[in-house]
């Protein structure tokens, strides 16, 4: 296992243009710990696949640093750099067993007989093939062929790392929950450092002791779920987590009240005067559909019955708003206000995460 460290890393598929907008992935400086379980997580194109294969040694970064343990392994093979990596499609040998698919990286560098069949048993215990280790893997379905896959991965012991590029994408969906649950009870048990790449935000949330938001390139941020989702860095943070993601309403501020049209929302911090494109963001959770005058006024467009939950499209002033009602919640046609939880408020200048100072701080109220 290894902490792996990134050094001013960028890299452009056409670093001749010297153009900013070239660079698939934009700068990156951090420190992924030894023994934590990290998920790269962005939409398609947003430079997280780059990100995995500069860290596995596919692909040498335009400029900047990869260290391992403070070894730099810029230049190393990804052989050298003693990971594992599993693909978003099967890698698997057709004519090998269930079994000697496991075993084979275990063999390949001599390891005691006993000790590559009690290591393969374990793994093949903990991704459900241990009643599949007899049979060829020609034929077998694309689920059972990416478990083989999943689990020669992780049969080694001695890795610095093991990278997951989309692993799941391929398994029959009813698996990847129990594929997951499985997972993370390895790298719980093996402590290995593991970094999974995926677009499906479940994925990420459940794996992963840290996640990654990237779009465009760029590193948004790093946070456990809980921050991501309480504490947006950015506002597409806050849109892509969470279904459905963070409500925006365009504001003015001034000191620790925020004002959409002709109501005001008094907040929990002083924000001074910022300038900008501002906009208060807060999730559906923290939105209360109420039929309290003191509320805001919105229009009920449409209810969805999301089981758990209700969720509430309504206009709040000319901006669209989703809000969280309890399944057992009844919505009378007199419900037409709604109130902000305060405590849960964020407020963003052109996108980012404005962070205010406690009222009691700059003497109370607003400025």
């Amino acid at each position: 296992m290894a902490a792996i460290t990134l050094q001013n890393l960028a890299h452009s598929y056409n670093p001749d243009s010297g153009a900013d907008a070239d660079y698939a992935l934009k700068e990156v400086n951090h420190v992924w710990e030894d023994g934590k379980a990290y998920a790269l997580l962005g939409p398609s194109g947003c430079g997280k696949t780059t990100l995995l294969n500069i860290i596995s040694g596919l692909l040498t970064p335009t400029r900047g640093q990869v260290l391992f343990d403070g070894q730099d392994v810029t230049e190393a093979s990804t052989a050298d750099r003693n990971i594992a990596q599993v693909f978003q499609f099967p890698v698997v040998y057709d004519t090998m067993t269930v079994g000697e698919n496991l075993a084979f990286p275990l063999r390949n560098r001599g390891m005691d007989k006993a000790l590559i069949s009690e290591r393969v048993q374990r793994i093949a215990e903990m991704t459900g093939l241990e009643a599949d280790l007899h049979k060829r893997a020609r034929g077998l379905t694309t689920d059972l062929k990416q478990k083989i896959s999943l689990g020669r991965g992780m049969v080694r012991e001695d890795v610095n790392a093991i990278l997951f590029d989309e692993p799941l994408t391929v398994i029959d969906p009813h698996l990847k929950w129990e594929l997951r649950t499985q997972l993370k009870s390895l790298h719980q048990e093996f402590g290995h450092t593991m970094i999974y790449v995926t677009h499906d935000q479940t994925e990420a949330l459940t794996f992963a002791e840290k996640v990654v938001v990237m779009k465009d390139g760029l590193v948004l941020q790093i946070g456990t779920p809980q921050e991501l989702f309480e504490r947006p860095a950015h506002a597409f943070v806050g849109y892509f987590i969470g279904s459905p993601g963070m409500n925006f309403l365009p504001v003015t501020v001034e000191g620790n009240s925020a004002r959409l049209k002709d109501a005001a929302v008094t907040l929990t911090d002083d924000y001074g005067t910022p300038d900008g494109d501002l906009r208060l963001g807060i999730r559906p959770e923290f939105v209360r559909l109420t039929r309290q005058a003191d509320g805001l006024p919105v229009t009920i467009n449409h209810v969805q019955d999301a089981g758990r939950h209700k969720f509430v499209n309504a206009t709040l002033f000319d901006s669209e708003i989703n809000i969280a009602v309890d399944e057992g919640s009844q919505i009378g046609p007199d419900m037409t206000r709604v109130i902000l939880d305060p405590e849960k408020i964020s407020i963003f200048r052109d996108d980012w995460r404005l962070d205010g100072r406690p009222v009691d701080q700059v003497g109370g109220g607003a400025s």
